[in-house]
């Protein structure tokens, strides 16, 4: 995995190294392995390495024997057998990302179409004088681009385009009213005036600076539900899951897994477990003191697997101390809470590993969510819509309370009702859309990247899309349980997980960490300057008094926005815990 960026001249000449090279610098914790420079006509592009695959061969920029070049932010799964198909004597090195190159000589813009895995790629192209970007379908890898004075600029984070000196750090008001009421942003405009995403599946070719065309590979099948029967469907899936991770494994470093109590990463233990001739290195986060602590079920598992369980204790004082790190990493801002544990893991998967695989995508897929069970009852037995309501909704904390942060979760339910989708599918497809790029995967995507490390996700893979999607419902949720069909096969291949007892959601106590330093902590967010932009001082304060579910989430996400607002917009690089980061923040705007 790696860090990219790049620009296209507007003027048409070279662009400006010193700048591209300050791009690259702001993305050097994504790449720590090397650095690899590309100049031509009106481009130029810089690749940060984190080396995974082809050690010794693998820097990037590649190129073809026609002058196109490439760089990518990627894992290619099915390298070996594009390679193969291609013929082994086009090939100069053993990396991955070299097949991308043979599938656009041979597909031109379609050659996304033949790659399984994660990217994010930009090629650049000087005999057609043209710029292409890709991204994956399920969103896995980031991509972002500006239109600047100085041209169009892509990057793996929108801080890259800041810390050149591309465009000023201005917030745009309508997104971050979104983020606010569902804790991330929906589509392709970010936080960030100027900054846009390359959507999930998206493939870009600029010209002159100007985006000329668009394209787009979907993650999900199209097509209405098959009537497969219970018995088919676990053995294709359990070929699918199979196939998934022994490909996910491919590497040339040494990998592990992130194992929590849940049906997902079970799932992944087990065939991780069958897949290896060492034991599988897991590690499970945990919190002392009053909460579900998943550690003495993960380590049971990995008894049981012949795993070696590293247990990592997640602490009060580590909520105080690394958040602000943590603002600083989510450029592209989600307030999920998981970041808590997810950082401190990859902090210290990171000391041992390059590579772990995670479980992200299962309740996309397989339709884990309550809300999706939600979703197949009529009104009067509980269904409701999707997201019906914001974080903030109805608590009078906020300036603007304006319905309109709904209209982008409204657009992706428009264009995810097609086909003959059945309302479980819309549900899944609508997540699938924003929830999970946005959100999740950005989530994993900046913890473990600030640490150097490569999340893999085996559960976001095509082959085992078209398994998952296009199951009947009562093959996902069954007696009030959702995942059926995946509880079922680990029921079958791993008996000591109890797939079908009722478990506890993940959750981290960080409204009781705040509550207990309820007073210092509303009245430094209360005075922060961009919450006095949005909300009323005095019902922030009374907010973290509370001792209301909802208004203890509504305070972490305040907290969250205000961390980061000092480090993206204000620029306070200032380091230590969130109390120093607010004080001085504060002692600033006075």
């Amino acid at each position: 995995m790696c860090g990219i960026a790049g620009l296209m001249a507007l003027d048409g000449g070279a662009p400006d190294a010193a700048l591209v090279r300050r791009m690259g610098d702001a993305l050097a914790h994504r790449g720590p392995d090397g650095t690899g420079q590309y100049s031509a006509d009106d481009v130029a592009m810089v690749h940060r390495r984190l080396a995974v695959i082809d050690l010794e061969t693998g820097d990037q920029p590649l190129y073809d024997d026609r002058g196109v070049a490439v760089i990518a932010n990627a894992e290619i799964y099915n390298y070996v057998e594009l390679r193969a198909d291609m013929g082994e004597s086009l090939f100069s090195t053993h990396s991955d990302c070299e097949p991308i190159l043979y599938a656009y000589r041979r597909q031109g813009l379609d050659f996304a179409k033949t790659l399984r895995g994660m990217y994010a790629i930009a090629l650049h192209d000087p005999i057609e004088n043209r710029l292409v970007l890709a991204r994956d379908p399920f969103g896995i890898k980031p991509l972002y681009y500006a239109s600047t004075p100085m041209g169009f600029a892509f990057a793996s984070e929108p801080q890259a385009f800041i810390e050149a000196g591309l465009i000023a750090p201005r917030i745009v008001s309508d997104v971050r009213n979104e983020f606010l009421q569902l804790q991330f942003s929906t589509g392709a405009r970010t936080i960030f005036e100027g900054v846009y995403r390359v959507l999930p599946g998206e493939i870009l070719v600029i010209s002159g600076a100007r985006i000329i065309e668009r394209r787009r590979l979907e993650a999900l099948p199209e097509g209405v539900p098959r009537d497969t029967a219970e018995t088919l469907a676990l053995q294709e899936l359990g070929d699918a899951l199979n196939n998934s991770v022994e490909l996910h494994q491919r590497s040339d470093v040494p990998y592990g897994m992130f194992l929590s109590g849940g049906i997902d990463s079970s799932v992944l233990l087990t065939l991780m477990a069958r897949h290896n001739d060492k034991p599988v290195r897991a590690y499970t986060a945990g919190f002392a003191g009053g909460v579900h602590d998943e550690r003495a079920y993960a380590k049971k598992l990995c008894d049981k697997l012949g795993a070696e369980f590293i247990g990592i204790e997640v602490t009060e004082q580590d909520f105080w101390e690394t958040l602000p790190s943590i603002a600083a990493a989510m450029d592209d801002p989600a307030a999920d809470y998981a970041i808590i544990p997810t950082y401190k893991l990859a902090a210290e998967a990171g000391a041992d590993l390059k590579v772990v695989l995670c479980g992200e995508g299962g309740d996309e897929l397989f339709a884990g969510y309550g809300r999706h069970r939600s979703a197949v009852r009529p009104w009067w037995l509980g269904g409701r819509a999707l997201r019906p309501r914001g974080i903030f909704d109805g608590l009078g904390v906020l300036n603007d309370e304006h319905a309109s942060w709904r209209d982008g979760i409204v657009a992706a339910e428009s264009t995810a009702s097609r086909n003959g989708r059945t309302r479980l599918q819309v549900a899944q497809a609508v997540d699938c859309a924003d929830w999970l790029p946005h959100d999740l995967l950005t989530k994993v995507d900046r913890c473990l990247m600030a640490h150097g490390v490569e999340g893999r996700t085996p559960l976001l893979d095509p082959v085992i899309a078209d398994v998952a999607f296009r199951l009947s419902d009562d093959l996902k949720i069954r007696d009030g349980q959702g995942k059926y069909i995946l509880r079922r096969w680990l029921a079958q291949n791993m008996p000591e997980a109890r797939s079908f007892a009722r478990k506890r959601g993940f959750t981290v106590p960080v409204v009781e960490w705040i509550r207990r330093q309820s007073d210092r902590v509303g009245d430094l967010v209360s005075r922060h300057p961009g919450i006095l932009e949005i909300a009323d001082p005095v019902a922030v304060k009374a907010l973290y008094s509370s001792k209301g579910k909802r208004e203890g989430f509504a305070g972490w996400v305040l907290l969250f926005y205000a961390l980061w607002h000092s480090h993206h917009i204000l620029r306070h690089k200032t380091g230590g815990d969130v109390f120093g980061v607010l004080e001085i923040t504060a002692e600033r705007a006075a």
